[in-house]
């Protein structure tokens, strides 16, 4: 599909326009340069359009009609490398800034008020919250896994680049739900985040386990290709899609449960350690009171014996 990159290149193109043109405008409007931290999120920004731009605009895309593996790497790139990057990147108010102030204005306006906007509002609501989120972002991976909408994405470049445009939507609220993207917060703990993502994991653990066990091709589109590049057959093809899904496709997310075990255990950690620089405990006086000022052990409160001259 070769011709058909022009407009994820345009979008990626615009994007990364926008976001160094809103970093700009932020070095000016603070009147100092950005910080290391922001350098950091907007070098995952542009990493993930990067990520992008290999999926949609490589050999990759090219090579995806032929073999059902290579497609597969798409869709890892994109689910579980793009849309953690972009999550992690908070790019929200950069690509937002340097719209022009009249159009910003108006189209929060119209999101935020008009009444035909009640039903997105509603739905973004929705989404917002972790289990409609995780219904959303697996039932999409279940319904273009399904050999009649698969075909049809490999078969048309319309369809097939609104599969990306789901995963990559789908996958930003999904991982949004884990990872703090300012200005938005995670409702779900430490451990809740841990559980929320192995249970994102089960539904495509399950579709590449049926790819692998198989035992005839699922997919019509690949089944009647009369020649794949290395000469395997459209059953191994299946199965090494199914082995792409199951290891490297859970890979980020086997990353991110080990690293949020690592910080719960040590936030627990913290908590049982004593306060450095607290207060120095005194020990008891001798006879049961507070130490006097000297040491000796003489009640504090003892009256001082005062001698007046006459």
């Amino acid at each position: 599909m070769p011709t058909a990159v022009d407009i994820p290149l345009a979008l990626i193109s615009l994007f990364g326009v926008l976001h160094v043109l809103g970093e700009q405008r932020a070095a000016r409007l603070t009147g100092r340069p950005r910080s290391r931290q922001d350098k950091i999120r907007a070098a995952y920004f542009y990493a993930a359009l990067v990520v992008i731009l290999i999926a949609l605009a490589s050999p990759i895309d090219s090579l995806s009609d032929k073999l059902f593996w290579v497609h597969m790497i798409q869709h890892i790139l994109i689910l579980s490398v793009a849309a953690p990057l972009i999550v992690l990147a908070a790019p929200w108010n950069s690509i937002w800034r340097p719209l022009p102030l009249g159009f910003r204005r108006g189209a929060a306006k119209t999101v935020g008020r008009a009444g035909w906007a009640a039903p997105l509002r509603g739905l973004g609501r929705l989404l917002s919250r972790p289990i409609p989120a995780w219904i959303a972002y697996n039932v999409n991976l279940a319904v273009w896994h399904i050999p009649g909408a698969y075909d049809a994405a490999v078969g048309n470049r319309a369809i097939h680049d609104l599969e990306h445009t789901t995963f990559l939507i789908f996958g930003i609220l999904l991982w949004a739900q884990v990872i703090d993207s300012a200005p938005l917060r995670s409702r779900l703990s430490q451990f809740g985040r841990i559980v929320y993502i192995v249970a994102a994991s089960i539904p495509g653990w399950l579709i590449a386990l049926v790819l692998v066990f198989a035992t005839s091709p699922l997919y019509p589109i690949y089944a009647h290709l009369h020649h794949r590049p290395g000469g395997i057959s459209a059953i191994v093809d299946q199965q090494l899609a199914g082995g792409m899904m199951l290891v490297p496709g859970s890979l980020a997310m086997t990353v991110y449960v080990f690293v949020q075990i690592y910080r719960w255990l040590d936030a627990d950690e913290k908590k049982k350690r004593p306060p450095r620089g607290g207060q120095r405990l005194t020990p008891p006086a001798p006879n049961g009171g507070p130490l006097s000022p000297n040491g000796n052990g003489a009640a504090a409160n003892t009256p001082r014996r005062t001698t007046v001259e006459v």
